[in-house]
């Protein structure tokens, strides 16, 4: 730090050791202002001029310094000064001293505030960066942070202290004359009886609905700005019209229909989207019988001798896709009909705000839900295109096994597909860049993944990064970068899976005309509402984000119907706060809430409570006797802030988990419950019981203890 930075700092703390030092907090207090009044409206009215200054300086020295009373120091300029007066004087000290503490925060205090609110004012600098003045705009008008952390925040972006100036002037007036009329109307107030006057009455009112008001006042203004251009039907054909029939489309479609909305549903492909066709159902399908597989060949641990089977690789494909034909019919075209939902196929262009053309038609609608998916990424290597390659959208339409399956990638869909081939029979070898599996899930539980996998033949490539594709004597060969050794290693295979996650689909039906806004990571920009930057145009799933998950996408289906419906009135946000995820591997890994990586890089507290399944009853009777319940908790308390399970159903057991954080129930409230014995479930329960046991009153069982002796005589 340079000698003005120290110099700077040494005013700064001198000025805030000196107003507490000479206790003026003491006197920025209602009950002082009103022991006080009197003599102040004396100095006032005897010296207006110097009673102003004095006035505006301790303000712009409070908020400047961001220091507590800035808003009774309001309330006391309409007590002192009335309305006019009061208000000219509030509103500059206000923004001096505002854009004093952005200064200070910008030359003296950046890396101090960023390191102590970072993640608080994340979703400050994103809202600069997209929408700059008139974020700020909307944070004056309708404050979601307190002022002072608007300050310091906006005192780390790039916004221009011109800019913040005027925008503040302009955005704090409307607020700032609510409350200096509230402090005038509490300055006349001389009695009891004076509190049901209308004046004061209307004065609190105000400070109430304010607001409200505000937040559509803003409303108005921000869809003028992004309505502006485009020609708003007087009529509409429907009140929503959703884009793609995967889980979020279906299930927003239905949620529409079932409040009696006019509602359309437009799917180019296939109805059920990924997780019917190529994802969920098929991937399912194929791991249970895989498992088969594998159980006949832990027959002998089960007491058979001469246990043996033989995997019809083309026969398990086809049971494949006959699990998905017995399950269409919960997403067909004719189901949704029934239900009211005018069900159209092929392709979907928005050509405006309000209308979507399909089929050579133009639907004008109220809202626009998208609901278009994504698509597995495919890496952009050299000769990948020269193998014989597929991935988890394709690889159902296999029939012939190979012989040797190469997986790219790490994450749940290659440690699934990974293990469920090579328990059918294919070599498979999983080239991950990473130190590990799962990279998402803690080290504890990816190690047993990893355990696993290796334990039944998967040859596990860690630390290896792909770099190119040769045919060499036709015989496919990936070239690899080992960031151990940094050597070059050479894999053949047969076929290679590529599962490194999906991409958004946000290309070839319009989100071009309306110029939405994509994120960093490929999917759609939307608001806690899931709103795009056009208040009637949603999206959910996959095309947006944040998880991948089918239940998410459903999740997020209910929230984007019911604001697009009924937003006028009332919108919710999204919450994922209790979003369960599983990955079918075996032994599963389910989790919910925070994991303990994700606990430490948050700093947030925590304790641990860990089970190990391999000393549940049922567990060892099933030869199921691996993998733990770790917990998370409230330091001292039994509140639950994430549960990990890996193990046997595990994607089942963090059921009893998900209910319990939904309704705020603690681990005390697991132990109290019964669970039936032998079960799995059985573990939720023991996990509870260690907890207690670590939080036990030992001065308390010592009394008990001495109680029980004197009982013995």
């Amino acid at each position: 730090m340079n000698l003005r930075r120290l110099l700077l700092l040494a005013v700064v703390v001198a000025l805030v050791a000196g107003f507490f030092a000479s206790g003026l907090q003491q006197h920025l207090s209602l009950d002082a202002l009103k022991a006080q009044q009197q003599v102040l409206d004396r100095q006032v009215t005897s010296q207006p001029i110097l009673a102003s200054a004095l006035y505006v300086g301790l303000y712009v020295l409070v908020t400047a310094l961001s220091l507590p009373g800035a808003a009774l120091l309001t309330l006391i300029g309409g007590a002192l000064f009335g309305l006019g007066w009061g208000l000219l004087l509030v509103s500059f000290a206000s923004t001096a001293g505002a854009t004093l503490a952005m200064l200070i925060s910008r030359f003296l205090l950046q890396d101090w505030v960023q390191q102590r609110f970072g993640s608080r004012l994340e979703r400050i600098n994103q809202g600069i960066d997209r929408e700059g003045a008139f974020y700020l705009f909307a944070l004056r008008l309708v404050p979601a942070f307190p002022f002072f952390l608007i300050n310091l925040a906006m005192g780390l972006t790039r916004l221009p202290a011109r800019t913040f100036w005027w925008v503040s002037q302009l955005g704090m007036l409307p607020g700032t004359l609510v409350y200096v009329n509230a402090g005038r109307e509490l300055g006349q107030l001389d009695s009891l009886a004076g509190i049901l006057s209308p004046g004061l009455l209307g004065a609190f009112v105000l400070l109430g609905l304010f607001p409200l008001i505000a937040r559509r006042l803003l409303d108005v203004i921000k869809a003028r700005r992004v309505y502006k251009g485009w020609q708003k039907p007087k009529q509409f054909d429907r009140n929503l019209v959703v884009i793609g029939a995967g889980s979020g489309g279906l299930v927003s479609a239905y949620i529409a229909a079932a409040v009696k909305a006019d509602v359309s549903l437009i799917e180019k492909h296939a109805m059920g989207g990924d997780c019917l066709n190529t994802g969920c159902v098929p991937s399912k399908a194929l791991i249970r019988s895989a498992k088969l597989a594998a159980e006949v060949r832990k027959a002998p641990a089960l007491g058979y001798s001469h246990a043996e089977a033989t995997v019809d690789f083309a026969a398990v494909m086809e049971r494949v896709q006959r699990v998905i034909k017995q399950i269409e019919p919960h997403d067909s075209v004719e189901r949704y009909t029934d239900l009211g939902v005018d069900v159209i196929t092929g392709e979907a262009r928005i050509t405006s705000p309000w209308h979507v053309e399909v089929n050579g038609r133009s639907i004008s609608t109220r809202n626009i839900i998208i609901a278009a998916g994504a698509r597995p990424l495919v890496p952009d290597l050299p000769g990948l295109d020269s193998v014989p390659m597929i991935t988890s959208d394709t690889v159902w339409n296999l029939r012939e096994q190979p012989r040797r399956l190469l997986v790219l990638g790490g994450g749940p869909i290659g440690c699934e597909l990974a293990l469920a081939f090579q328990q059918l029979g294919s070599q498979v070898i999983q080239v991950e860049r990473g130190n590990r599996l799962l990279p998402r899930e803690d080290a504890d539980a990816s190690e047993l993944v990893m355990v696993s996998l290796g334990s039944a033949g998967v040859d596990l490539r860690l630390n290896h990064q792909a770099e190119r594709f040769e045919l060499r004597n036709g015989t496919p060969t990936v070239l690899c970068r080992s960031q151990d050794s940094d050597q070059s290693v050479e894999i053949e295979f047969d076929c290679v899976l590529v599962a490194l996650g999906r991409v958004a689909n946000t290309q070839g039906y319009g989100i071009e005309t309306l110029n939405l806004a994509v994120r960093d990571n490929g999917t759609l920009d939307t608001n806690e509402y899931l709103a795009t930057r056009f208040p009637n145009v949603f999206a959910v799933g996959d095309v947006t984000g944040p998880y991948q998950f089918t239940h998410a996408a459903s999740h997020q289906a209910w929230y984007a119907a019911v604001n697009a419906l009924f937003g006028t009135f009332r919108r919710f946000k999204a919450d994922y706060r209790v979003l369960p995820h599983c990955t079918f591997t075996d032994p599963e890994v389910a989790r919910v809430g925070l994991s303990e990586t994700e606990a430490q890089e948050q700093g947030v507290e925590y304790e641990v409570t860990r089970y190990g399944i391999d000393d549940l009853d049922r567990a060892i009777a099933d030869e199921a006797a691996e993998g733990f319940v770790k917990v998370l908790t409230e330091p001292g308390r039994d509140r639950i802030l994430g549960v990990t399970i890996v193990g046997a159903h595990a994607g089942e057991l963090i059921a009893e988990y998900v209910l319990a954080m939904k309704h705020n129930l603690g681990l005390n409230k697991i132990l109290g419950t019964v669970h039936s014995y032998p079960t799995l479930s059985e573990a939720n329960k023991y996990a509870a019981g260690q907890w207690k046991r670590a939080h036990q009153p030992e001065r308390l069982l010592q009394w008990v203890a001495r109680f029980h002796a004197w009982r013995r005589g």
